[in-house]
């Protein structure tokens, strides 16, 4: 129970504080504390004949020791509140209290404690109360905090008290220590053992009257160094209230009005069994002075060595219990045990790196448990590693938070990190685009342009005169090296088109076009100009059946060379020339203004 009324004076102080503040700490805990707050959890749930209350605690050790978090089982017996009349036979009768063994109760201690036996976790029976032996292992620095609902656990010396525990994520524990009571709310171990005796505890019931907010106003008055030393020689009389008050004998709003029906004593001491000047010194000494296993004892020293999990008594009790298969148990317990060495060679690389010693991870005495990771992942928001061990017979991978992997083994991110980088294609870059001398080529066919403008000026003042056939014959070469110059620049243009992934589904068709073009025109002049186009699929049919001579271009063409008349010849010529040119300036300024507008040839 401890005092009544101490969690609400110390609501001020209680601290939430997230659960991975328990990594790597030593904690005992009331396991009698614990076993109340799971049974009256799952007790609306389901019956006990289904062990709810004991996989509960199953699931509640496996979180704490995947964060290293060693804890110590320790219980004691249970006292009822006895009044102070009766404590000059409290040794008597503690030492007369025997435990009822064949309890339901206590068949739940027994099944807990043979459950973290297996989890390898120690229990140390109390002589007295588990409170007091677990405040004294802190008080000694044995321990970092003490696992109890029971507020009396600061009156037998704990500094730090852990109430309550909630798992999953967002899991924190509630937290309240001795430093910020004492500097917040003014009250040391002496005030507080005062405060237990005006309220009531475990070894008395209080005083008449008296409640939360007057004890702690009394406590102040008196102060923290001598308010022991005054209750305990001049009793209750450091606390009379003046004659002239009015509320006198009265229970002021707010204040606790149990003890105004279960105390039997008033300011004066009346009603007292025994003198005045013993009434107290027996609860202050069962505060001050508690009856617990000493720090240098064999007890203490048994259960704060380190043992391992127990894998086979595990897989018996879960088999007996919740009725699981082995590898249902390996899936639970054993992605926690690899985290918890994580952390433990996490711990060792930071103690070294404090001692100013970097040795390499592959020079350290303790192998890394990690043998590389697999995976990067976010997980509620969170950042974490898929892992697989290293000589973790059981489970391959896992995943434990990035952070951790981080202050363990750095270099095994470096190591993901590279052979990512590797396996990532690398990004293309764009083609250059080649550049290409086109003036040459602009001049000549400007030059051919114009030779023939001015040819037809001159025939048509001069009459109708033949051609001379070398003059003929020349402007066709000139004209087959011109197209073949531009055939040239439209290959190009589609190599760099197909390059950089733009495609035009009328390049086929208008290729198709331009070959039949430029081959039967210079056909006409000459019969090896002829140009067949086998490598292009043929274009689309895009005219009716019935009509397949509107989709034909026919040309007409003469016998022989000599049939075509001047005017026939340079009509052809200049309209070849001309066609070819605007093809080519046509196909310069598209490929230039956009790559989505080239005209590739499929």
């Amino acid at each position: 129970m401890g005092v009544k009324n101490l969690w609400d004076i110390l609501e001020t102080c209680k601290k939430t504080l997230p659960l991975h503040h328990l990594q790597n700490k030593r904690v005992c805990v009331d396991l009698s504390c614990w076993m109340v707050q799971l049974q009256n959890v799952n007790r609306s749930h389901c019956p006990l004949k289904d062990k709810l209350y004991l996989k509960s605690l199953f699931h509640r050790l496996r979180a704490l020791l995947a964060l290293n978090c060693s804890l110590i089982f320790v219980t004691g017996i249970v006292l009822v509140a006895m009044p102070i009349a009766h404590a000059k036979h409290t040794s008597q009768n503690v030492s007369s209290l025997k435990r009822n063994m064949g309890s339901e109760f206590s068949c739940m201690i027994k099944e807990a404690k043979l459950l973290g036996i297996a989890l390898g976790i120690q229990c140390l029976d109390g002589i007295e109360e588990a409170e007091a032996q677990c405040a004294l292992l802190n008080a000694e620095s044995l321990c970092d905090g003490c696992f109890t609902s029971d507020s009396d656990a600061f009156l037998f010396g704990a500094r730090t008290v852990y109430r309550d525990i909630c798992l999953g994520e967002g899991g924190y524990v509630t937290c309240y220590e001795m430093d910020d009571i004492e500097r917040e709310l003014g009250f040391g171990r002496d005030s507080l053992i005062t405060l237990a005796i005006l309220l009531g505890s475990d070894y008395t019931q209080g005083i008449r009257g008296v409640g939360p907010e007057h004890a702690c106003q009394l406590v102040r008055a008196a102060g923290d160094s001598s308010v022991l030393q005054r209750l305990a020689s001049e009793g209750l009389s450091f606390a009379k209230k003046p004659k002239n008050s009015k509320k006198k004998g009265k229970i002021t709003e707010g204040e606790n009005k149990e003890n105004y029906d279960d105390n039997k004593r008033d300011f004066n001491g009346n009603e007292s069994d025994f003198p005045m000047d013993n009434q107290f010194l027996q609860v202050i000494n069962a505060y001050m002075k508690p009856k617990c296993h000493s720090a240098d004892s064999d007890a203490v020293n048994r259960v704060l060595a380190l043992y391992q999990v127990n894998n086979n008594q595990l897989h018996q009790i879960c088999a007996q219990y919740f009725d699981w298969t082995l590898e249902k148990t390996d899936e639970y317990i054993l992605p926690k045990i690899a985290e918890r060495n994580l952390r433990r060679f996490a711990n060792l690389r930071v103690t070294s790196s404090k001692l100013d010693l970097h040795p390499p991870i592959n020079e350290m005495p303790v192998k890394c448990p990690i043998s590389r990771i697999i995976k990067q992942r976010k997980i509620q928001g969170r950042d974490y590693f898929e892992v697989s061990w290293e000589d973790m017979d059981g489970v391959e991978a896992s995943v434990v938070p990035a952070d951790l992997v981080q202050s363990a083994c750095p270099e095994k991110i470096m190591e993901f990190r590279e052979l990512k980088a590797q396996k990532q294609k690398p990004s293309r870059k764009p083609r250059q685009k080649q550049k290409r001398d086109t003036k040459e080529l602009d001049r000549k066919l400007q030059q051919l342009v114009d030779e023939i403008e001015k040819e037809s000026t001159t025939s048509n003042a001069i009459g109708e005169t033949k051609i001379d056939a070398p003059t003929s014959r020349q402007k066709t070469v000139d004209i087959e090296e011109i197209d073949g110059k531009l055939q040239e620049l439209t290959i190009d243009t589609e190599k760099e088109s197909s390059g950089s992934g733009s495609t035009n589904p009328r390049g086929g068709m208008l290729q198709q076009q331009r070959m039949m073009h430029f081959g039967t025109s210079i056909g006409g002049c000459s019969v090896a100009a002829e140009v067949i186009d086998l490598i292009s699929p043929l274009p689309p049919r895009q005219c009716p059946v019935s009509k397949p001579r509107e989709c034909v271009e026919v040309i007409e063409l003469s016998d022989t060379e000599n049939d075509a008349t001047p005017q026939h010849a340079r009509k052809m010529v200049r309209d070849q020339v001309s066609t070819a040119y605007d093809d080519y300036l046509y196909k310069k300024s598209d490929n230039c203004a956009s790559k989505s507008s080239v005209i590739c040839f499929d």
